[in-house]
């Protein structure tokens, strides 16, 4: 029977199928582009390599963020979370994030569904080992591994952990990716001859254990939360309630200290074998060990990887140590003293790009049409990738479409803040996003991504009328409300007083507006309903809105007033073909870094290591007067 002809050509290309390049390829597709995405496995399409879990301390703010710009890794996780819980709810509202156990084989699964199921996406496995631009460095086709050239207009890079990749602990190094699957190993010199430049990163992971060779009465259970919070603002809590599984606390102690002291020289780590900068914010146990001599225990968590597995990830104990050791250090710690090691432990280095070489929308700047995406650029976790690939995508679809790319500023979103400081700032080791790299932080909550994020979603064509409806009705229920509780007035009264005293706050003498009692720390918008007969029932989401807008009000507006002047700097744009080095009142240090990053607007280029105030202001006096001196 005669085959049918396979296309050759699309409108773009990702290269990876993991979590940036899930994103990517969603993004091109759903917004009209012709897309394929290229993966060396599709068992790896949407893996979990590493911890099995979504979220966290800021990371929960990337997934909503992604959610409210028409991403999936939210409404991903949604179904197939195992446990949920908030973190640090005893904290103010900006560091409050979300987390959730995942079920790793079912979240990897559910996202191959969905990328199967979009219209205008074609998945396929093979590896792509060259991409081809024209004499004006401008993307054109890609090359896979049989020798097909695949025509394209744009290309998103989303290799993740896999170029030149290795696998190691102990003496052992396997020439791989992650969890033994193949690597890349011709990428990197095709991509290093276009003249791109790369670094070498290194991070790793622990072992996993036999579920059923552990004592968990040796450890502290870890209940998720009664009441789910859904990472999607697609969802709402009754949907997507389930039975929940736990999670367990322990901690290491000196004798697990011992072993790893006795043995340090055994670590690929400290022998020279590794060559990649391993990241800083999640350090090996070895390097926990030896950094922080002082401390007596390191807090671990045993936590399931699935429901169809007994397998148990060992989170907070990352290792690259030979197999009898690793064997010894977990056997170490109460509760673990009989645990079956399923899979060892151990440390992956890889190349990774120099992400100065990027435009503030992920495109090269000297490749037009060619984009890179998560790992790849140098940052660490899968929440980081995914925003990325997300962002990527969408811009790939605006260059084709011949719109404007879509640019996050820091005062918009943690994601502006991720991918400004890799391109403004680069890294030098495995980026982490973490709180408090957001100078806005009390603006950029979880809780309020949607708020921030969802109108760009929508213009960009991510989300769709429906949604944006529901959004618009829920934006306007919390102005309207926040502006009745500044107009209600509280007379004083013994059941007023009564109830404030409840909640040991003090009592009226005179007549209070009810925003002001709001403002109060011992009080909140919920507890005063009995006093304000006239609220209008309204959905959780509004009331929390409501609550943080009205409570925080003095700080929020200081923090807005920091943001208009922190605009009027990314507003000051500079071209693009300037000639820095003409410029006699700045460094030469600055007049070099100038011309190299080719900042696009003087709040970036403000943020550029080695450029001074001083230096800035001379740019300003040029830029206003047209002087070169």
């Amino acid at each position: 029977m005669k085959g049918l002809a396979k296309p050759d050509r699309y409108d773009a290309v990702i290269i990876g199928g993991g979590h940036a390049g899930c994103e990517a390829a969603l993004a091109c597709a759903r917004l009209g582009l012709k897309t394929i995405m290229f993966c060396i496995n599709l068992d790896s399409v949407a893996m979990m390599p590493c911890n099995p879990n979504i979220g966290g301390t800021s990371k929960g703010h990337l997934v909503r963020e992604i959610d409210a710009l028409g991403g999936e890794m939210g409404k991903n996780i949604d179904k197939t979370f195992i446990q949920s819980r908030m973190l640090n709810t005893s904290k103010g509202p900006a560091v409050q994030s979300l987390r959730a156990q995942a079920d790793k084989r079912a979240y990897s699964s559910e996202m191959k569904r969905t990328l199967e199921n979009t219209g205008g996406l074609t998945i396929k496995q093979q590896e792509i080992i060259a991409v081809n631009v024209d004499e004006t460095g401008k993307v054109n086709s890609v090359t896979s591994e049989s020798g097909a050239l695949i025509e394209t207009k744009t290309v998103v890079l989303c290799a993740g952990t896999y170029l030149n990749s290795r696998c190691l602990y102990g003496n052992v190094v396997s020439e791989c990716g992650p969890n033994g699957y193949k690597n890349s190993i011709r990428l990197t010199d095709k991509l290093k001859a276009l003249g791109i430049n790369f670094y070498r990163f290194k991070t790793g992971t622990p072992a996993r254990i036999d579920g059923k060779t552990v004592d968990y009465s040796k450890f502290s259970e870890q209940y998720g939360d009664e009441i789910i919070v859904p990472f999607s603002f697609e969802n709402v809590d009754k949907n997507i309630s389930k039975p929940q599984v736990s999670c367990w606390l322990g901690y290491t102690n000196e004798k697990t200290h011992s072993i790893i002291r006795g043995n340090i020289h055994r670590s690929p780590m400290y022998t020279g074998v590794i060559e990649g900068t391993g990241t800083r914010y999640c350090p090996s146990i070895e390097d926990k060990v030896v950094r922080f001599a002082d401390k007596e225990r390191h807090q671990i968590f045993i936590e399931p990887e699935g429901l169809d597995t007994n397998e148990m990830y060992i989170s907070g104990m990352s290792t690259s140590l030979p197999e009898d050791v690793q064997t010894e250090m977990y056997c170490s710690v109460e509760g673990l003293e009989n645990a079956v090691i399923t899979r060892n432990g151990y440390a992956i280095e890889y190349d990774c790009v120099d992400s100065t070489q990027l435009k503030l929308s992920l495109e090269f700047k000297n490749f037009p049409g060619l984009f890179s995406a998560g790992q790849l650029n140098g940052s660490s976790g899968y929440e980081e990738a995914a925003c990325q690939g997300l962002i990527a995508g969408i811009n790939a679809a605006m260059l084709v479409n011949g719109k404007a790319p879509i640019v996050l500023g820091r005062d918009e979103a943690y994601i502006g803040v991720l991918i400004d400081d890799l391109v403004t700032k680069g890294t030098n080791e495995p980026y982490r996003m973490m709180t408090s790299r957001a100078e806005y932080r009390l603006l950029l909550r979880q809780d309020n991504a949607d708020l921030r994020l969802t109108e760009i979603g929508y213009g960009a064509g991510l989300i769709d009328q429906e949604r944006f409806l529901m959004f618009a009705a829920k934006r306007d229920l919390i102005r309207d409300e926040i502006n009745r509780v500044g107009s209600v007035n509280i007379p004083p009264s013994e059941t007023v007083n009564s109830l404030l005293a409840e909640h040991g706050s003090a009592g009226l003498s005179t007549g209070i507006k009810l925003a002001d009692l709001i403002k109060r720390a011992e009080l909140s918008y919920d507890m005063l309903a009995p006093l304000d007969p006239e609220r209008k029932p309204l959905p959780p989401s509004v009331r929390e809105q409501v609550n943080i807008a009205v409570k925080y009000e003095g700080y929020l507006k200081r923090q807005s007033i920091q943001v208009e002047q922190f605009k009027k700097l990314e507003k000051r744009l500079l071209p693009k073909d300037f000639d820095y080095s003409s410029l006699k009142g700045i460094s030469l240090e600055a007049r070099q870094k100038l011309n190299s990053f080719r900042p696009e607007n003087v709040g970036q280029a403000s943020r550029i290591t080695g450029i001074s105030p001083a230096d800035i202001s001379v740019l300003l006096v040029c830029m206003e007067y047209g002087s070169k001196s």
